[in-house]
């Protein structure tokens, strides 16, 4: 493994990190530089999307949808007050999830598009 990308795993947390290192065994150097660049750019950590869950009590339900590209989701959050304050409520407890589902997301779309360009 690249030795210049040991620190930016290890500002990761422990699972994100460990999700990521299969995904990085099959690269080159420079593919594994250029995906943390990528991937580092584009992850949401689990504290935005708490943060953002937490703005949905006070004013805008869904926001925390909308930045983990669940447009449609946000959109009913949104129009329903978060389905009367009962799927906010179900989102602060789930905040991590939604933000691990989101990243290992980006990381696979990262990893597909770095090997169609080798």
């Amino acid at each position: 493994m690249n030795s210049n990308i040991l620190p930016k795993l290890a500002s990761l947390d422990l699972a994100e990190a460990n999700a990521l290192t299969p995904i990085l065994q099959g690269m080159s150097e420079n593919q594994q530089t250029q995906f943390m660049s990528i991937y580092l750019s584009k992850r949401r950590d689990p504290v935005l999307i708490l943060v953002c869950t937490l703005a949905g009590f006070v004013c805008f339900a869904g926001l925390q949808r909308f930045i983990t590209d669940r447009i449609g989701l946000g959109l009913l959050y949104f129009f329903t007050g978060g389905f009367l304050l009962v799927g906010t409520i179900i989102d602060l407890f789930r905040y991590k999830s939604i933000a691990e589902a989101y990243n290992a997301k980006i990381a696979y779309q990262t990893a597909s598009m770095l090997a169609n360009f080798k």
